[in-house]
């Protein structure tokens, strides 16, 4: 799940913008036959914070092995079920995450 969204470019674009509070996004999707969307983000929280440093590292690491620690430990902070590192569904952590940084905004 990390991986594909670390791999998602509207995402990447969205969490480096989420870094300077106050700033305003315009997202346009091409492929969706959509109006372009234009967001006001307030100061990012710390599961957002977190998210953006994975992804960054994610993309720029050249050691080979990126540990989403301080990811995870934030996720577990909104959704104590992941505590424990028991098996999980990885459609379940994508939903935490994406609700956690969403009620964040």
């Amino acid at each position: 799940v990390l991986q594909n969204l670390s791999q998602t470019p509207v995402l990447r674009e969205l969490l480096k913008e989420a870094k300077m509070p106050g700033t305003t996004v315009k997202i346009e999707s091409p492929e969706l036959s959509m109006e372009p969307q234009l967001i006001k983000l307030d100061q990012p929280g710390p599961l957002t914070l977190a998210m953006h440093q994975f992804v960054t590292e994610m993309q720029e690491t050249k050691k080979g092995v990126v540990t989403p620690k301080e990811l995870f430990a934030q996720v577990c902070k909104k959704a104590i079920r992941f505590k424990g590192y028991q098996q999980q569904d990885s459609h379940e952590l994508l939903r935490y995450l994406l609700d956690g940084m969403r009620a964040e905004e």
